[in-house]
């Protein structure tokens, strides 16, 4: 698999969502602050959902391209990737527990809990940079393997 347009094209997008929320990290000031406004609370929740789908998308179009196992569900995406060595074991906790904060966003969006997201917002963005890194480090590794072929 050469370098894929798709995945780059999703990559960049994740980039400019993970600004996003550096932006609104630097809004909520404090949990008060990031409670009151419903608007930044709304944005930073579906700009974190969509930056996780963003993530697992890369992880399926990967997983298709080079005939891994077919995943049982968004966790196992991430656990595919970590089998086939195209991103560290040491991520995969944190891509599981983004796998489970999507399902929870998406399926039961009525238990959102606040104080998680906020710290998730605080804590957690460079976690999606971390994913970025891997899926770039094994294009790069494809990219090479195929220039060498040649």
């Amino acid at each position: 698999m050469v370098v894929d347009d798709i995945i780059a094209n999703r990559l960049k997008l994740l980039a400019e969502y993970v600004d996003e929320l550096q932006f609104y990290r630097e809004q909520a000031t404090s949990f008060q602050v990031y409670l009151d406004n419903k608007m930044l609370r709304r944005a930073v929740e579906r700009s974190l959902q969509v930056s996780v789908e963003i993530c697992l998308d890369v992880g399926r179009h990967i997983i298709a391209e080079e005939g891994f196992r077919y995943p049982e569900d968004n966790k196992d995406v991430f656990q595919i990737l970590a089998e086939e060595g195209i991103v560290p074991r040491t991520l995969l906790p944190v891509l599981l527990d983004m796998a489970r904060f999507r399902n929870l966003m998406v399926h039961d969006y009525a238990r959102i809990d606040d104080a998680k997201v906020y710290a998730i917002l605080k804590r957690n963005l460079s976690d999606f940079d971390a994913y970025a890194r891997a899926i770039v480090s094994y294009l790069e590794s494809l990219q090479t393997e195929t220039e060498d072929e040649n």
